[in-house]
């Protein structure tokens, strides 16, 4: 049971904070754009964690014009009284002292998402200024802080007027002096949020930007159902309604929903309180051993297949849509990060819970048990068949293809892969041109023949019988999908080096694609970039300029004092550039502009080719009228 005597008391406190400020990365994994949003959710982990115990039924989310976030929630409100131990208030605890919380007992909190968090003291150490507002009992509290440090002790400043006795209300800004960029982007807080709200049916969670006066609402009534139906929306699904497990218990509750597409692919999300477990962990494991096990069960029971046969995990996982959403008291995860699970006892949970609900629904419902299994079969028989086509593009040692790398690649001298970079590049002129301007030592090309294979559309042994994917993933030489292996990648520098116009675009989405199926590793590594090369060439007089964008080069045509006379060159393609600009612009590490790949980014490319690549063409003509009228660069 949740003791609901949440008060000082309640928080222990297990180290103080110290060298945040010095080495933040440590503590939100980075200070670039992913460690700033890090400090938003670790405050909504707070505000979240109070729903998960019961006590919070509404969050709402500000980004106000100066740059600063705001949090409130309605749940207890941090205590207010003081800490026994430490003559202080529980506000200035919890906001002082690294991994001080009332969630470490088990006592105040049933299960927490912040238990292995960096908690919300970070979030003040490394803010320019906090402000926190706390309401108990009828009562409003106030502290504040400069760079986590307190500017006075917490005091009352007031008597609630609201219906709601309790809540906390957090706003802090984050420091320049620490942070490489300031700027809070709606779309990654608002997709975030969302998560949040198919992960705990029925909390309604507020979000506001005032800069543009955006404002949504996220509530979900069936939870992780709806988020299935979200993910799947654009693909032709069986069952038509996913299917569903729900187990609450003392200490474990396991909510799972999945469903199949027409796709090759899988996606499996797993959370542990709230938290994306985006490597996996026991859950994950225990799920998919349940997974195969039911399904070559049903297979051999149905006589499908022979005795000496069996489904591997790939040929029941194919098209799989599948969300676990667990809450567990302690969670062990593995790194400051929280994105494995590392409970041993979980997985034989998960795998029991599974297996029990799966077998109970296909006994309910065969003919759906039966064409899933069609499927399966011929995962397992396109599996057979890409297995001679595997064996070909697997590397002997650290570098050959049966003794040989592609033709078309133009490699490197370099030996050390953390030296060296390869660049994907379209076209054979283009790549003539960066053959030229590269530095040999470290720079290898590799130019593909117009648009390679969309993988989505395809099963394995298909994708790996094309020419141009079998050179990509010779050249790399790590393998794919489960034989992936990071030490063998002869480059640590992937660089997708395509046209500023609407078909560079195109193949560089499908090369995306092509990763986020066949090498997630690679993205999750940090080994993926994409090249930035200039939309125009400005001639003055004597004086040369780039332009990597429209704004710049307004900005640059207003720095010059007769901008009338200037030539302006828009390059359509890479090829227009001789191998000295294309070096100078796009290729020379000292002075080029690359983009690196995260998973997210990936994540947006793949659902952007379920939507126009897929089979549905309802959808596809609904995104085109939506988006017509923003195309501003058409190729006719």
């Amino acid at each position: 049971m949740i003791n609901s005597e949440y008060n000082a008391s309640s928080i222990k406190v297990l180290e103080g904070l110290e060298h945040v400020r010095k080495r933040p990365s440590m503590y939100i994994g980075s200070t670039s754009e992913s460690g700033l949003h890090h400090l938003v959710f670790e405050v909504v982990d707070n505000s979240i964690d109070e729903a998960m115990a019961g006590f919070c039924t509404e969050i709402e989310v500000i980004m106000r014009k100066d740059g600063s976030i705001t949090v409130i929630d309605n749940g207890r409100g941090i205590p207010t009284d003081t800490h026994p131990e430490l003559k202080v208030s529980g506000v200035e605890v919890a906001l002082t002292k690294l991994n001080a919380g009332g969630k470490f007992e088990g006592k105040a909190y049933h299960v927490s998402g912040g238990l292995h968090g960096v908690g919300v003291s970070v979030v003040n150490a490394l803010s320019e200024y906090l402000i926190v507002k706390v309401t108990r009992n009828g009562k409003v509290y106030q502290q504040e802080y400069e760079r986590g440090t307190p500017k006075y002790p917490l005091k009352q400043v007031g008597i609630s007027e609201e219906e709601r006795q309790n809540g906390t209300e957090i706003t802090f800004k984050p420091d320049k002096t620490i942070f490489e960029t300031l700027e809070f982007k709606d779309q990654i807080i608002k997709a975030k949020l969302k998560e949040f709200s198919y992960l705990n049916k029925g909390l309604v969670i507020k979000f506001l930007n005032e800069n543009t006066n955006e404002s949504e609402i996220y509530k979900s009534e069936n939870g992780i159902k709806d988020l299935i139906a979200e993910v799947n929306k654009d693909q032709q699904v069986m069952p038509p309604e996913s299917i569903y497990l729900l187990e609450d218990e003392e200490g474990f509750f396991i909510e799972l929903a999945m469903q199949y597409n027409s796709g090759f692919g899988s996606d499996i999300m797993s959370f542990v309180n709230n938290i994306h477990t985006t490597e996996g962990g026991t859950h994950e494991v225990g799920f998919k051993l349940a997974l195969t096990k039911v399904f070559n069960d049903e297979v051999q029971q149905l006589k499908f297949i022979k005795e000496d046969e069996t489904l591997t995990g790939d040929d029941v996982r194919e098209g799989l849509t599948a969300i676990i959403n667990l809450r567990i008291l302690e969670p062990q995860f593995e790194g400051q990060t929280k994105t494995k699970l590392g409970n041993a006892p979980i997985k034989n949970k998960v795998y029991n819970a599974t297996k029990n609900a799966l077998t109970l629904y296909f006994d309910r419902h065969i003919e759906e048990l039966k064409e899933i299994l069609k499927k399966a079969l011929l995962a397992q028989n396109a599996r057979i068949a890409a297995r001679k086509a595997k064996e070909l593009i697997r590397r002997k040692g650290a570098l050959d293809f049966s003794g040989r790398l592609p033709g078309k690649l133009a490699d490197c001298t370099t030996n050390d892969p953390k030296e060296a970079e390869i660049y994907i590049v379209e076209g054979e002129s283009a790549g003539g041109s960066a053959k030229q301007g590269r530095n040999r030592r470290f720079q290898a090309i590799l130019p593909l023949r117009g648009k390679i294979l969309n993988v989505e559309r395809v099963n394995l042994n298909r994708a790996l019988s094309n020419q141009e994917i079998k050179n990509l993933i010779t050249s790399l030489g790590c393998g794919v999908k489960e034989d992936f292996k990071a030490e063998n990648l002869r480059y640590h520098k992937v660089i997708i080096m395509t046209d500023a116009d609407v078909d560079g675009a195109h193949i560089r989405t499908l090369l995306l694609t092509f990763f986020f199926r066949y090498m997630k590793s690679l993205i999750d590594g940090g080994y993926l970039y994409i090249a930035q090369p200039p939309l125009y060439r400005i001639n003055h007089g004597k004086s040369l300029y780039y332009a990597y964008s429209d704004d710049e080069l307004k900005r640059a045509l207003s720095r010059l004092t007769d901008p009338n006379k200037a030539e302006i060159q828009r390059y359509k393609g890479l090829g227009e550039m001789d191998p000295e600009q294309l070096w100078e612009t796009t290729m020379d590490s000292s002075k080029r502009l690359i983009l690196r790949v995260t998973m997210r980014e990936a994540e947006e490319a793949n659902a952007l080719f379920d939507l126009l690549m897929g089979e549905k063409v309802e959808p596809r003509r609904k995104f085109i009228e939506e988006h017509a009228k923003e195309v501003i660069n058409l190729d006719i």
